[in-house]
C-alpha cells in the first residue's frame, strides 16, 4: 500500500467523454459543465476526515486517452482507492476499464483485497434509446471483478456524494468521512459489493446498486 500520510488520494480512471471530470467537479466544486473539455490530468482537495483528524481528499483526475502510460501507472501506484467510470450510452467505454483493471490488479497486488474500488455507470439520465449499457450488465461487470457498482450522473448529481462516501466506507486501514466533524450519518441507499448482495432501487430511472 501507498505510504499513509494527511493526504487520501482517489484516481478516476475512464474513457475519454465518459463524464470523469463531470462527476469531481460536481463533486468538489457543485457545478456541472455541458462542454466537453479533454483532461491531461487534474488533482482537486477536499478537506475530509481520517483517523477523527482532518487530512486531503486528493482526487486525481485522470487523462482518457491511452498516449500516456506511465502517467497511469504512477497514479495506480500512489492511489489508495479507485473510481472507474464509464457511460452507460458507450459499451465500448466499459470494455476500456478491462486493461485499466487489470493494471491496478497488476501494481496492487497482493494490497487488492483491502483497497476500495467502485465501478460508476454514469450519465444514466439518459434515455432508454441511446443507452447501450443496461444496470444489470454493469453490475455483472463489477462482479466479476470483485468491486462495489452504482449508476450516477453528474448532470443532475445523481449519487455523486454516495459514490465518494461510499468508496471511502470501503477503507478498512484507516476510518475515512466525507463529514469533516467525524459524524458520518448513515445513508439509506447504499452501495453494496455486486456479488449477489441486496440493491436498493435508483430515482430518475438510475440504479444504487
Amino acid at each position: 500500500m501507498p505510504e499513509q500520510s494527511n493526504d487520501y488520494r482517489v484516481v478516476v480512471f475512464g474513457a475519454g467523454g465518459v463524464g470523469k471530470s463531470s462527476l469531481v467537479l460536481r463533486f468538489v466544486k457543485g457545478t456541472f459543465r455541458e462542454a466537453y473539455i479533454p483532461t491531461i490530468e487534474d488533482t482537486y482537495r477536499q478537506v475530509i476526515s481520517c483517523n477523527k483528524n482532518i487530512c486531503t481528499l486528493q482526487i486525481t483526475d485522470t487523462t482518457g486517452s491511452h498516449q500516456f502510460p506511465a502517467m497511469q501507472r504512477l497514479s495506480i501506484s500512489k492511489g489508495h482507492a479507485f473510481i472507474l467510470v464509464y457511460s452507460v450510452s458507450s459499451r465500448q467505454s466499459l470494455e476500456e476499464l478491462r486493461p485499466i483493471w487489470a493494471s491496478i490488479k497488476e501494481l496492487k497486488g497482493a494490497d487488492l483485497p483491502s483497497i476500495p474500488v467502485m465501478l460508476a455507470a454514469n450519465k444514466c439520465d439518459e434515455s432508454a434509446e441511446v443507452r447501450e449499457v443496461s444496470p444489470a450488465e454493469g453490475q455483472a461487470e463489477a462482479a466479476a471483478w470483485g468491486v462495489s457498482f452504482m449508476e450516477t450522473s453528474a448532470k443532475t448529481n445523481h449519487n455523486v456524494k454516495q459514490l465518494f462516501q461510499e468508496l471511502l466506507n470501503m477503507e478498512k486501514n484507516r476510518n475515512v468521512s466525507l463529514q469533516v466533524d467525524g459524524k458520518s450519518k448513515k445513508k439509506k441507499d447504499k452501495a453494496v459489493k455486486a456479488e449477489g448482495g441486496e440493491t436498493s432501487g435508483g430515482r430518475d430511472k438510475c440504479l444504487l446498486m
